[in-house]
């Protein structure tokens, strides 16, 4: 962080809540705060803010770095940032380090506050058929748990200490001067503790976990993918993400994702399949047998005498998605046609053909009319083939007109 140092703002407010002068030893600021903490815990009748700001004063003058800003700057620097904040730990926390964690000794314990671990998040691949049969997957995951032989304490005696380098905080923050008013702040985890804000004594430290508090675990979970989940779903198993002290373990979650089908489209509960017909087949009936996702043969036929046009839809109740949750009930299966047309008929072909389909609309053009007209010629054209070549061809020609000397240059005239 970069900023031009601030004016000098009070830097005794936080001294004089602790009760101690500003020349105070480390030990007479835990003496203090101990003291005054007791005293003013809301489990014990005390009031809530007076803790809160006692929790705040200590966490600054405690850090050796934080102190040193609040005494040459004063409150407003620490609350614009330049100390990382004062009041950035639960009080609760800071409190319970003093009797490991336990509250009062010999009274009531609220406990420490336990933060809430990160979901992992895998992504499952599933095929359209397992989204409509529904499916079983057995998947095998590493996890941190905690160690079972110092019971994720790190030590064999389960005692820690609170790291010196960060005064149990876990974060350490490092300042350097830019120039005459100008300092730059930053803040990384403290690199004795590795962000912990505890140590181990090496000869205490846990011979199964080697003070890491936690092991690996290989564990086979069992995804159960229901009929008629959607694409992008969730399946959750609560609690079965990395375990670490003091925290509540967070979720697994598979995010389902639904491969692309060769033939089967789905949108929501329906489903969607292209099928070709021949001019014949739609102007003189169809049938054909369709594979299922379930591998079931259904026989598509049209009606007697019925014409399929181009581009035209039909549905089949109850064939598409089975509903979530109520699997019983299915969307629709909806067939788009198209049809094929052969490139060309014969004149015996075409003579046959007009003596069994409707007569053609006769001329609305006399003799007459007709001798006038000029005769023209029909030829096919791929037209977003001929699109993309003129559109080419007017870029090659804006950028020859750019590359001429002088040339093409707009000149823009006012009128006096």
């Amino acid at each position: 962080m970069f900023g031009r140092a601030p004016k000098k703002s009070d830097n005794t407010k936080y001294y004089e809540i602790l009760g101690v002068s500003k020349s105070a030893s480390p030990d007479d600021l835990k003496k203090a705060y101990k003291k005054a903490a007791i005293k003013n815990h809301p489990d014990k009748g005390g009031d809530p803010e007076k803790f809160k700001e006692l929790a705040q004063a200590y966490e600054v003058l405690s850090d050796p770095e934080k102190r040193e800003i609040y005494d040459q700057y004063g409150e407003d620097a620490l609350k614009e940032g330049m100390g990382g904040g004062g009041g950035g730990h639960d009080p609760f926390d800071i409190f319970s380090s003093f009797f490991g964690g336990g509250g009062f000794p010999g009274g009531g314990s609220r406990g420490r506050r336990q933060r809430r671990g990160e979901d992992v998040v895998h992504p499952l691949k599933v095929s359209l058929e397992d989204l409509y049969l529904g499916t079983s997957k057995k998947l095998s995951l590493s996890r941190n748990v905690l160690c079972s032989k110092c019971n994720g304490k790190g030590s064999k005696s389960g005692a820690s200490m609170t790291c010196a380098g960060c005064q149990g905080s876990g974060m350490k923050i490092s300042m350097r001067h830019l120039g005459a008013n100008m300092i730059q702040q930053m803040q990384h985890p403290c690199n004795e503790c590795k962000g912990t804000g505890e140590t181990i004594n090496d000869k205490d430290r846990c011979t199964q976990c080697k003070g890491e508090k936690v092991v690996q675990q290989k564990k086979v979970l069992e995804v159960h993918v229901e009929k008629g989940m959607q694409n992008g779903q969730k399946i959750t198993f609560p609690g079965e993400a990395d375990e670490a002290p003091d925290t509540i373990t967070g979720d697994i979650v598979f995010v389902l994702q639904q491969k692309e089908h060769p033939k089967f489209k789905r949108k929501g509960e329906d489903l969607f399949v292209e099928h070709t017909l021949s001019l014949t087949e739609a102007l003189c009936g169809f049938q054909f047998a369709l594979t299922h996702l379930d591998t079931r043969q259904l026989l598509i036929k049209s009606n007697p005498g019925e014409v399929v046009k181009p581009d035209s839809y039909k549905a089949i109740n109850d064939e598409g998605m089975p509903m979530y949750q109520r699997p019983f009930m299915k969307g629709k299966l909806y067939i788009h046609f198209t049809v094929e047309f052969p490139e060309s008929l014969t004149v015996e072909q075409v003579k046959a053909l007009e003596t069994i389909l409707p007569a053609r609309p006769l001329s609305q053009l006399t003799d007459m009319e007709l001798d006038e007209c000029e005769e023209t010629t029909l030829h096919d054209v791929n037209i977003e083939e001929e699109s993309r070549r003129r559109q080419q061809a007017q870029q090659e020609a804006y950028d020859e007109d750019d590359e001429m000397p002088g040339g093409a240059q707009r000149v823009q005239c006012a009128q006096q």
